[in-house]
């Protein structure tokens, strides 16, 4: 299998790393054989070959061509262009081949050619338009770049929803005086709200949801400076904040620096839910001042990961309540 120049198109994680927190991210370009371009985080890109010879295999599910072997590994091919909106996507067309990681697996994407890398700040990576945003509908955001050229940006957690189907949750306890507690969450895939709110409502307890970093911290100001009027505490409102990483318009990682550092939300935990699943994104979670780190999706960890905090914020509910 040949390898297209990863020295050059896939830098060090470590160099990556450390746009976390600045409100930038690194887009690889690419396209599907039509004159639309696409765009995936590099962070999560693997490797970039030509398309080896793929075995295809019986009962696999629709979108998946074959499987690879990669150094050992047996990894699923995804023909993307099944996903993208684009009638009978044709696999001759398909060269080239990006190995992804998300959520702890690794998978293949067929694409027609790849471009190059660019470098973004967050703020300019908009909400797709309401009239794009659907069930059906993989893009999770949008920007623009020289020449006007408009990138969208895949939802790679909806295209491997369609493909495998949703993440069942299983029998999770309610969590200890939930009735007493909300969780604030914000994630920008409409996969990922629905799969958090199936453990929150297992767990017992309410939630609030935005679907951007920019959304949230806007709504989490609105509610610090309504409870700070009305002389009472955030923390009865708001036991424990779930962030993804990657969001548009603001990232996790600057939604989490922003909280830790404003006083009225002292007490209350954040928690960062992201498929960026590697030490080095763990690294960063840390350094921002996350109080817990989970990597997308199993329900079980995330309840776990949840329950103890959850039960604090309640207590510290509670005794705030009586004081009062």
């Amino acid at each position: 299998m040949d390898t297209i120049d990863n020295g050059t198109m896939l830098d060090s994680v470590d160099a990556r790393t450390r746009l976390a927190g600045s409100n930038k991210m690194e887009i690889l370009l690419f396209s599907l054989g039509t004159r639309e371009t696409f765009g995936i985080n590099v962070f999560k890109v693997r490797e970039v070959t030509k398309t080896p010879k793929i075995t295809r295999t019986p009962n696999m599910p629709d979108g998946v061509e074959g499987v690879i072997s990669l150094r050992g590994n047996i990894i699923p091919v995804i023909n993307l262009a099944r996903f993208a909106g684009l009638s009978d996507p044709s696999l001759s067309s398909c060269e080239t081949m990006m190995i992804t990681e998300y959520s702890r697996h690794t998978q293949a994407f067929l694409v027609h050619d790849v471009e190059h890398i660019i470098r973004v700040d967050w703020d300019q990576v908009k909400p797709p338009e309401s009239r794009l945003t659907s069930s059906e509908n993989p893009i999770t955001a949008i920007t623009r770049i020289e020449e006007n050229r408009l990138v969208s940006i895949l939802d790679v957690e909806h295209v491997l929803a369609q493909v495998y189907g949703d993440t069942l949750v299983p029998e999770i306890a309610p969590a200890q005086n939930a009735s007493d507690t909300t969780v604030f969450y914000v994630d920008d895939s409409l996969v990922a709200r629905r799969e958090i709110s199936n453990v929150l409502d297992r767990l017992g307890v309410r939630s609030l949801q935005a679907t951007n970093g920019r959304e949230a911290w806007d709504t989490l100001q609105t509610m610090a400076a309504r409870a700070e009027a009305e002389s009472t505490s955030l923390s009865c409102q708001i036991g424990l904040i779930l962030a993804d990483a990657e969001m548009p318009e603001m990232d996790g990682y600057v939604l989490t620096r922003l909280i830790k550092a404003d006083k009225r939300f002292n007490g209350i935990p954040v928690v960062m839910h992201s498929s960026l699943s590697s030490s080095a994104s763990r690294a960063m979670g840390q350094a921002v001042g996350v109080d817990a780190y989970v990597a997308k999706f199993d329900a079980s960890v995330l309840a776990e990961t949840l329950r103890p905090l959850l039960a604090r914020a309640a207590l510290a509910a509670q005794e705030h309540q009586a004081a009062a």
